[in-house]
């Protein structure tokens, strides 16, 4: 099996990088493996040590979230001034990784669209959901009611957990060879759904054919049986202080076991990427041999 990790021993969000690790990490990056970062820690703050507890989580919620546009925090109990330290330490993490971010990927500057900051304070071992649902299972990313319309999918983690304990991924074969064994198997959808589904408000907007193939991989892969005893696949651990980004769009993965990571997530339009070709839009459109991005 290829390389789906790369290392980069870097240190600190703040410290300058150098220009072949820049080249390197991007090639990497959109490449669709993990740019790994062993010894990048997200600390926290003394006060802050008191919500590495899943007690923190709201009941119904599985995360907490802070939204950086509205500066608002959801998905917990806390309240007062517990909740003010709280999303403090939220809004440290999601201006670090962004200045990192633009740091380490000059050539995305300008073109990030920075989406929800999470912190993930429950176990995923164990946890109840229906196979949809199911993130222990090989996939990649796709938003039911959220299409993303073409855009990239990146994700940056960081394990904080105070026990010593990975977070345990599974990571599984090329973009491109999930699309050879799926993609045959995907249906347009019915004419006039994507309209439907917007109007009754099952989509917050208007799902393209690339969303909905997507979407369809997405589910094709989980409930797939075979697939996921027999694919190509490799187990990676996180350890606690480590850090890493992946467009999780493209990265077949699955998140096995762990507690307490913090995660930030970005959109990115396809043409500010260095290689649009490595993109899955691409990949699928030279599958289907058609666009897949249509006007609404």
């Amino acid at each position: 099996m290829q390389e789906v990790i790369k290392t980069f021993d870097i240190t600190s969000f703040e410290n300058p990088l150098a220009e072949e690790i820049k080249k390197d990490a991007i090639q990497t990056l959109e490449q669709g493996k993990v740019v790994y970062f062993p010894h990048l820690t997200f600390n926290l703050h003394e006060d802050e040590l008191q919500f590495l507890s899943p007690q923190v989580v709201a009941p119904k919620s599985k995360n907490i979230s802070y939204d950086v546009i509205r500066d608002r925090l959801g998905g917990t109990i806390c309240r007062g001034e517990e909740e003010q330290k709280l999303k403090n330490m939220m809004q440290r993490y999601a201006l670090q990784s962004r200045l990192f971010i633009e740091k380490l990927f000059p050539h995305y500057k300008g073109h990030l669209n920075q989406a929800r900051t999470s912190f993930r304070p429950a176990e995923i071992a164990g946890r109840s959901s229906s196979w949809r649902k199911d993130d222990t299972l090989l996939h990649v990313d796709a938003f039911p009611s959220s299409p993303v319309k073409g855009k990239r999918i990146m994700r940056f983690f960081s394990n904080i957990n105070p026990a010593q304990q990975p977070r345990v991924w599974k990571l599984g074969e090329p973009f491109s060879e999930v699309v050879q064994k799926f993609g045959v198997k995907l249906k347009k959808p019915f004419p006039g759904l994507a309209w439907l589904l917007k109007v009754v408000g099952i989509t917050k907007d208007y799902r393209t054919l690339y969303d909905h193939y997507m979407m369809s991989l997405h589910d094709l892969m989980k409930g797939d049986k075979e697939y996921q005893k027999n694919a190509k696949q490799q187990e990676v651990l996180f350890p606690p202080g480590s850090s890493w980004i992946v467009y999780t769009d493209q990265a077949s993965h699955a998140a096995l076991s762990g507690q307490y990571v913090m995660e930030q997530t970005f959109y990115l339009p396809v043409e500010s990427l260095q290689d649009p070709e490595t993109s899955p839009l691409r990949v699928l459109e030279r599958f289907y041999g058609q666009e897949l991005i249509e006007s609404s």
